[in-house]
């Protein structure tokens, strides 16, 4: 019986504002570059498969400047190649440059709040689980989201990132489940339902743009107003 629900922050409860799109955009056009903001979300779900996958191996924050911006670098490459724009590295790094020069902030999801009210309501324990190496603290209350939340783990805290066990064990202890009693929910294949997996959780694998990887082998929706259904199917 699950009795708990964890959340991946970035991109399953939260988003960038202005969009990661509209930046992106105007930054390639400044730079000459004409690309679609469906394009740019194509090459963003693609090239996150990268971030975490380096972010797994060797965490960014642990890196030099130079070092993040050669993968940074990289990274803003895939995205564009993703979107059918091939660019050198030099000027992949100033359009990622020029992009992250933009002030933006976290704002939450339209769904975010009814699905957390509603697991509250419903009697579910309820938290996140995030690499982000940030002040959950502080990051949770600018975003709206702690009056909804029973635990916050980041690797900050646990000193290593999502699929490794240690952190999503330390949300089990601050949750007091078992592994069996707790769903995740992320939208990251390996970092987040193959982590979730990895230690008797059980794992849904949240797509909001509709370019997740093909043939995966896991429970998958498309928004978290499905999540209700998804737990009544499942308890």
């Amino acid at each position: 019986m699950i009795k708990a629900v964890s959340f991946d922050f970035y991109n399953t409860l939260v988003r960038f504002w202005p969009p990661l799109e509209e930046i992106q955009q105007a930054a390639c056009h400044k730079l000459g570059l004409t690309v679609s903001e469906q394009s740019i979300t194509h090459g963003y779900a693609v090239a996150d498969v990268l971030f975490n996958r380096e972010n797994e191996d060797r965490p960014l924050s642990q890196r030099t400047d130079k070092e993040r911006l050669e993968f940074f670098g990289r990274y803003e490459q895939l995205i564009l190649e993703t979107a059918g724009v091939l660019v050198s590295l030099d000027l992949a790094q100033k359009v990622w440059n020029t992009a992250m020069a933009v002030p933006k902030d976290f704002v939450l999801f339209p769904d975010s709040v009814p699905a957390l009210e509603y697991l509250r309501e419903s009697g579910y324990k309820v938290g996140i689980i995030t690499n982000l190496r940030r002040n959950l603290d502080e990051l949770c209350q600018r975003s709206g989201l702690t009056p909804y939340l029973d635990f916050a783990v980041g690797s900050q805290e646990v000193g290593i990132e999502k699929p490794h066990p240690e952190i999503f064990k330390a949300a089990l202890n601050h949750a007091k489940v078992i592994p069996e009693e707790c769903l995740h929910v992320g939208d990251q294949i390996r970092s987040d339902v193959k982590g979730a997996q990895g230690v008797g959780m059980r794992a849904v694998l949240i797509d909001r743009s509709g370019f997740g990887a093909n043939g995966v082998d896991c429970p998958t929706i498309s928004s978290l107003s499905e999540l209700g259904d998804f737990m009544d199917g499942i308890v």
